[in-house]
């Protein structure tokens, strides 16, 4: 297949490509490296075209996206939650209009298959111990995910009115190599890199799915040959909090280092990690059902939650230089 990826150059759509790729796909990447790297993407350079271009720009997605393409994974997003608070037009700008630009993109060039890179976040507080489908409500907890469920609803009505297949992914906490500097394993692995304890922002009790990059790209590649799958969760079906998450960075990685507790008020910046604030109106669970993966693709995921730290961990010693360690981290 010819396949059309945006974002592809980031954390998780370059890890779409490396698989595409190997699986003997023509891909396209379009992505304007605002937060993408062309390292992520040495492994295949010379097997793929590379567009630097935004979502936000259509007259630019017409001329590089062309008629012959099968598919079009659209990956690129804005995903900071801290960002989506501070500014939520800039958020739904760039997850709403600019899914809303890749569905007129797909409408014009008769492009009948769109994957589309949602979010858990669309369900908000979950009701209970895990979220599915079709049975969860959606109210979103924060403006990401508001953009990403009225992403979804547009996804709807150009599929129902276009005949476009499209899927929905909702990803759990994504984590592995090439990750961004910035969400909660990242700031842990990063003090572990300076032997230093990870850090826990209140009692740590908050739960989260967090599914390796590589089993995210393998559903992709499933998907290519199920269009008929409107919306998909994409995690493990097994909840970490956040205290047990610290452990398991301490155990294999600090030689059982205790983590450290900073009861800080959310939104308010940490002492212990005087770059890094506490996101406010924190979700209190998000555990996937993956029962519909199972039954659909017969998907299961292959790196245990542990296996995926010392992957990304030994990563992040060998390209430190792509991280960077002094900025502001507002995520």
């Amino acid at each position: 297949m010819k396949i059309f990826i945006t974002g592809g150059a980031g954390f998780i759509g370059s890890h779409i490509v490396d698989s595409y790729v190997s699986n003997g796909h023509e891909v396209v990447v379009y992505d304007n490296f605002s937060s993408g790297k062309i390292e992520y993407l040495r492994n295949v350079i010379n097997k793929i075209k590379i567009i630097k271009g935004d979502i936000l720009d259509f007259d630019k997605l017409k001329k590089y996206c062309d008629k012959n393409v099968d598919v079009i994974s659209h990956h690129a997003a804005q995903l900071e939650i801290f960002k989506s608070l501070e500014n939520p037009v800039f958020d739904l700008k760039t997850n709403t209009i600019g899914t809303l630009n890749i569905l007129e993109l797909a409408k014009l060039k008769k492009i009948r298959r769109l994957i589309n890179a949602s979010s858990a976040c669309v369900y908000g507080q979950s009701t209970v111990k895990k979220q599915s489908e079709y049975t969860h409500k959606k109210k979103p907890h924060w403006p990401y995910g508001v953009s990403k469920l009225c992403a979804e609803n547009y996804c709807d009505i150009y599929q129902n009115n276009y005949d476009i297949k499209i899927t929905n992914l909702r990803y759990g906490i994504v984590f592995g190599e090439r990750e961004w500097l910035g969400r909660v394993l990242t700031m842990f692995l990063s003090r572990a890199l300076q032997n230093k304890a990870p850090v826990i922002f209140g009692k740590g009790k908050a739960i989260r799915d967090f599914i390796h990059v590589s089993d995210v790209a393998a559903i992709n590649q499933l998907l290519l040959s199920k269009p008929n799958i409107k919306f998909l969760n994409v995690g493990t079906g097994k909840g970490t909090s956040i205290i047990e998450l610290a452990n398991i960075v301490c155990k294999i990685l600090l030689k059982n280092t205790k983590p450290i507790f900073e009861d800080i008020t959310e939104g308010d910046s940490s002492k212990e990690m005087p770059n890094r604030k506490r996101i406010p109106f924190e979700l209190e669970n998000m555990t996937l059902d993956m029962s519909l993966a199972k039954k659909l693709l017969n998907f299961t995921t292959k790196i245990s939650l542990e296996e995926g730290i010392k992957r990304e961990f030994n990563w992040i010693k060998k390209n430190s230089k792509l991280w960077k360690f002094k900025e502001k981290i507002n995520v």
